[in-house]
C-alpha cells in the first residue's frame, strides 16, 4: 500500500487526535515507518488535488477525500476464486485501461491471476472459460467493462 493510501484510509478511520494529529487507538500515525518528509511531501500533494484539509484541529479528509476513499474502497472488491476451474485456457481477454485509473487495472489482473489466467502480455491474458458471473456483472459496476474484450478460442491455449 501506498504512503498517500495509508495517510488517507488513516485520517478515514481514526477519530483520536494527539497533537493536531489523528492518530490510531494507541496514539500513533500508522505511517510512522515513513521518514517524516515522504509524510510532509505527500500531505503536501494530498491537500493540493483537495483530498485533505488543514484546520487547526489538524489534518482532516475534505468532502473530495472522503468521496475519494469511499470510491476506492467500494471500486476494489475482492472475488472468491470460483469452484471447478477448468484446467484449459479458452478464453481470451485483452484490456486497456486508462492509466488515471491504474487500480481498478492492478485489481484486475490480481484476480486474472486468482482465476487461474496466464498472462500473454501485460493487457492480453489466457484463461477459462467463463469469467464468474458475479465478476462481470461487477466489471459492468464500475464501467471496466468497456474496457475489457474477450474472445473464446476454438482450442485451448498451450503455454510453451
Amino acid at each position: 500500500m501506498s504512503i498517500a493510501k495509508e495517510i488517507l484510509k488513516e485520517l478515514w478511520n481514526t477519530e483520536m487526535r494527539y497533537k493536531g494529529m489523528r492518530v490510531n487507538i494507541f496514539g500513533i500515525p500508522s505511517f510512522k515507518k515513513y521518514p517524516p518528509r515522504s509524510v510532509r511531501t505527500t500531505i503536501d500533494r494530498l491537500k493540493k488535488k483537495n483530498l485533505i484539509e488543514k484546520e487547526l484541529s489538524g489534518i482532516v479528509l475534505s468532502k473530495r477525500g472522503k468521496e475519494y476513499v469511499k470510491t476506492k474502497i467500494d471500486s476494489l472488491k475482492e472475488f472468491d476464486k470460483p469452484q471447478n476451474i477448468s484446467k484449459d485456457k479458452n478464453l481470451l481477454l485483452m484490456f486497456d485501461v486508462p492509466t488515471e485509473r491504474k487500480a481498478e487495472r492492478e485489481w484486475l489482473r490480481w484476480h486474472l491471476k486468482k482465476f487461474n489466467y496466464t498472462m500473454v502480455q501485460k493487457s492480453v491474458w489466457v484463461g477459462p472459460f467463463p469469467l464468474p458471473k458475479e465478476f462481470k456483472e461487477y466489471l459492468e459496476k464500475i464501467k471496466l467493462s468497456k474496457c475489457i474484450k474477450t474472445f473464446k478460442l476454438a482450442k485451448s491455449y498451450v503455454i510453451k
